[in-house]
C-alpha cells in the first residue's frame, strides 16, 4: 500500500489531473476525481477554509437558501391571517431581500461588505418587533397570558420570529468572513465602516468581534446562536405537536433532540470538548430529525384530500412543510461550529 506521501510530484499529477494511457484513461479520468483520495483532499481543504474564516461565499448561499425557506413559511401563515396588518407584509419583503442580498453576495465583495449587513440586521429587527406583536396577540386573546397553555398553542406562533432571526445572523456572520480564494492573511487588519460610526467604547468590541470572524475564532457564539435556535424550533414543534396530540412517536424526536443541542450549545461556551465532540453529534441528530421531518410533513401535505391537485391549498391549511427544515437549520449551526476554532482570550 503505497502513501500520499511516497508519491513523486508527476504521479500526484496524474492522480489529480486523470492523465493515464490505454483504453480505459478517459473514463479513468472520472473515477480518480471522485477517488477516496481527492475527496479527503477536497474536505481537508472545506475544514480549513471553515477554520480560517474563508467560507463567504458558501455561507451567503446557506444564508439565500435559509432566507427563502423562512420567507415562505412566514407567507403563507400570515396568509392564513389574512394579512390583517400591514407589518404581516415586512418578514416576507425582508425574507426576499435578504436572499436576493446573499446570492449577490456569492458574486460581490461589495454586496457581501455593505448590502448584506444591513439587510440582515433590518431581519434581525424585524424579528424582534414580530415576536413583541406575536406576545401582544396572545395577551389579548381571552384569558391571556392567565391561560398560557391554550394561548400559546391556539394563539400565533409566538417563536416563529425570532426563528427568522436566525437567518439574519447568519448574514452578519457572512459579511464579516472572508472569501474562499483570499489568502489566510488577507484583510487581517481590515476595519468595517461600522467600527468607524461607532462610539469609541463599543467600536473596540467591535473590532475584536470582526477579527474573531474573519479568523474562524468564533466557536462560542456560533454555539449559542445553535443553542438558542434549538430552544425557539423545538419549542414551537413541541407546541405545534400538542396539537395534532403527538399522532406519531416520531414527532417527540425534536422534542428529544432539543435540550441536548442545547446542553451541548451552552456547554461549548466553557468547554472545548462539549464544542468539538457532543455539539457536532447533537447537532447531526437535529439536522436528521428535520429532514424527517420534512418527509413527515410533506407526506401529510400529500395525503390531504385532492393531494397535489391542490397544491397551495393544502401547503397553506396542512402540516406546516418548511417547519422541520428550521429545525435542520439548527443542525447546520452546531456542525459549523464544531469545525470553527475558539477565541484567543
Amino acid at each position: 500500500m503505497v502513501s500520499l506521501a511516497q508519491l513523486s510530484g508527476a504521479e500526484l499529477k496524474n492522480i489529480f489531473s486523470g492523465n493515464g494511457h490505454g483504453a480505459h484513461a478517459g473514463t479513468g479520468t472520472l473515477w480518480r476525481k471522485l477517488s477516496p483520495l481527492v475527496l479527503k483532499r477536497d474536505e481537508h481543504m472545506l475544514v480549513e477554509h471553515i477554520r480560517e474564516g474563508r467560507f463567504q461565499r458558501s455561507l451567503a448561499a446557506v444564508t439565500a437558501f435559509s432566507s427563502l425557506l423562512s420567507g415562505l413559511e412566514v407567507a403563507y401563515e400570515h396568509y392564513i391571517g389574512s394579512y390583517s396588518q400591514r407589518v404581516m407584509y415586512t418578514p416576507v419583503i425582508l425574507s426576499g431581500g435578504l436572499c436576493v442580498a446573499s446570492v449577490w453576495a456569492i458574486f460581490n465583495r461589495w454586496a457581501a461588505r455593505t448590502v448584506l449587513p444591513v439587510t440582515s440586521a433590518l431581519m434581525i429587527v424585524d424579528g424582534v418587533v414580530g415576536f413583541g406583536l406575536h406576545a401582544l396577540g396572545i395577551q389579548r386573546k381571552p384569558g391571556g397570558w392567565r391561560l398560557p397553555v391554550a394561548n400559546i398553542v391556539m394563539g400565533p406562533p409566538i417563536n416563529a420570529p425570532l426563528l427568522l432571526g436566525i437567518s439574519g445572523f447568519l448574514g452578519l456572520i457572512t459579511a464579516g468572513l472572508r472569501r474562499e480564494d483570499d489568502s489566510p492573511m488577507f484583510a487581517r487588519h481590515h476595519r468595517s465602516w461600522l467600527v468607524e460610526v461607532l462610539p469609541q467604547a463599543l467600536s473596540h468590541d467591535v473590532s475584536r468581534a470582526e477579527q474573531d470572524i474573519r479568523e474562524g475564532r468564533f466557536q462560542r457564539a456560533m454555539g449559542v446562536a445553535a443553542a438558542i435556535s434549538a430552544f425557539l424550533s423545538g419549542f414551537e414543534a413541541l407546541y405545534s405537536h400538542y396539537k395534532n396530540n403527538f399522532t406519531y412517536r416520531v414527532e417527540w424526536t425534536p422534542i428529544v433532540v432539543t435540550p441536548l443541542v442545547m446542553l451541548a450549545g451552552f456547554g461549548s461556551i466553557w468547554s472545548r470538548m462539549m464544542g468539538r465532540v457532543f455539539l457536532p453529534l447533537t447537532s447531526a441528530a437535529a439536522l436528521l430529525s428535520g429532514m424527517v421531518g420534512f418527509f413527515y410533513h410533506a407526506r401529510g401535505v400529500i395525503r390531504r384530500p385532492a393531494g397535489l391537485k391542490k397544491p397551495f391549498y393544502n401547503v397553506v391549511y396542512g402540516p406546516p412543510i418548511f417547519a422541520p427544515l428550521l429545525f435542520s437549520a439548527t443542525g447546520f449551526l452546531g456542525l459549523l461550529a464544531g469545525f470553527l476554532r475558539r477565541a484567543k482570550r
